[in-house]
């Protein structure tokens, strides 16, 4: 049965999911990419991408993440469109590399940036990497080089970060600096082997 021993990764962006997976991996645990899944599915759809939004979204066989970004963070509509396509082609691929790693009967994570939104993975642990909003905001336009409008496009099209924070199993505060990030993994490792040995 896949996810018997799935704890999920999420956040919002640019509340430093990646730095936070780099350094829970340095503890040994495996993960599971649903970003790296989607990217490789996206450009597998990328004539049905084509098909549903114009073929100026693919170029040379991939599609323009940036290009494609742009139009669906702007139009709630053809988001949904997206994810009616690639949704169900990350689960069952997500599902199956699950299965792989249950056989291992340890603790593996699962980054799913869109976990509480799309409610559709049968999981119960979680962790949420925590950025107060303001300090998202900051990160995403110093990152991205976004104007603040679009930065904050970004940042509502997902649940509010305080709402997720509230959703967790085991939250991880990235609101200062990379000592702290470390300090706050080095206890949520403790506290999910914990959980796992009981």
């Amino acid at each position: 049965m896949a996810f018997e021993y799935a704890v999920v990764l999420t956040g919002g962006i640019a509340t430093g999911k990646s730095t936070a997976t780099m350094l829970l991996s340095l503890y040994g645990f495996r993960f599971i990419d649903a970003d790296k899944i989607t990217h490789q599915i996206l450009d597998a759809s990328s004539d049905k991408i084509a098909d549903l939004f114009g073929s100026e979204y693919v170029a040379g066989g991939q599609v323009d993440r940036g290009k494609l970004g742009k139009l669906i963070f702007a139009d709630k509509v053809k988001r949904q469109d997206l994810e009616a396509l690639l949704h169900p082609l990350i689960y069952d691929e997500i599902a199956r590399l699950s299965e792989e790693q249950d056989r291992f009967r340890k603790p593996y994570i699962i980054d799913i940036p869109l976990f509480f939104e799309g409610d559709r993975y049968p999981i119960e642990k979680s962790i949420v990497i925590y950025t107060p909003r303001e300090k998202q905001l900051e990160r995403l336009m110093k990152r991205e080089g976004f104007s603040e409008e679009e930065a904050l496009r970004r940042i509502e099209s997902q649940m509010d970060i305080e709402e997720k924070r509230k959703r967790a199993t085991w939250v991880i505060d990235n609101s200062g600096d990379l000592k702290q990030l470390q300090r706050e993994c080095d206890r949520v490792k403790d506290e999910i082997l914990l959980a796992f040995s009981e």
